[in-house]
């Protein structure tokens, strides 16, 4: 058993530990007594959390009476579209979907940790370096779709002669954005659960209660700029100026 096992992890092992086995299995990873770790409980837990809210939101839209659900939702896509605009353009709608998505999920995954006997999945490096992978295949795939053929052509830089040089550079760089959307995000809600927790063992009253509205803070802050990232990544990637 793993020892940061927590109850829905332990729980999910006991009942669905074949079920993973048989995943592990079709990609040839021999089974594993405890296969769940509780960052992919948690993962699955905040998608469920999510897709309930939105079943519940779609069955209570209302163009005449908007309940606070739907007032709420429409002021984070009001945001959502406006920064996207900011960083693309009027093309920006089409996108919308995608932003949003990553927006909620890793806002989610952030704050969950605050409730009691949960975690937050982005303390993992897998989970942060996956939402990053999403993005990189995201902004790469609208490229293709924006450009065509001519979407490569932006790793070769302005001149053709300078391609042997700029596509080695630009690989490079597009890479380390999978390294950088990873490092940010994990090392941020890692360190911010740590010192939570450690102001949680040294008194039970104020200084709790100080860390935990930081560590909310923090967590929109790195939903925001994960989001924003993705944004200027598409942008840069669906544009016809290069």
């Amino acid at each position: 058993m793993q020892e940061s096992e927590i109850w829905i992890t332990r729980l999910t092992n006991d009942h669905f530990a074949g079920f993973a086995n048989s995943i592990l299995g079709l990609v040839g990873i021999h089974s594993q007594p405890r296969p769940w770790a509780d960052s992919m409980v948690m993962q699955l837990l905040v998608a469920l959390i999510l897709v309930v809210v939105f079943a519940i939101l779609r069955m209570r839209l209302s163009a005449d009476r908007p309940g606070k659900l739907q007032q709420t939702f429409e002021l984070v896509y009001e945001f959502v579209q406006g920064q996207a605009q900011d960083q693309i353009g009027h093309a920006a709608k089409r996108y919308l979907s995608f932003f949003g998505t990553i927006f909620l999920f890793i806002l989610a995954c952030n704050l969950i940790g605050l409730i009691p006997c949960f975690s937050s999945p982005t303390n993992d490096y897998a989970v942060t370096c996956g939402c990053a992978l999403a993005t990189f295949a995201y902004y790469h795939l609208m490229g293709i779709v924006a450009n065509g053929w001519r979407y490569p052509l932006q790793f070769a830089g302005p001149m053709w002669w300078l391609a042997p040089l700029m596509i080695p550079i630009e690989m490079i760089s597009h890479l380390a954005r999978v390294l950088s959307l990873t490092v940010r995000l994990y090392a941020n809600m890692f360190a911010g659960e740590q010192v939570t927790l450690v102001f949680l063992n040294l008194t039970y009253l104020v200084a709790p209660v100080i860390f935990m509205g930081l560590h909310v803070f923090v967590g929109v802050i790195q939903a925001y700029i994960f989001m924003l990232l993705a944004m200027a990544y598409v942008g840069s990637a669906v544009a016809h100026e290069h």
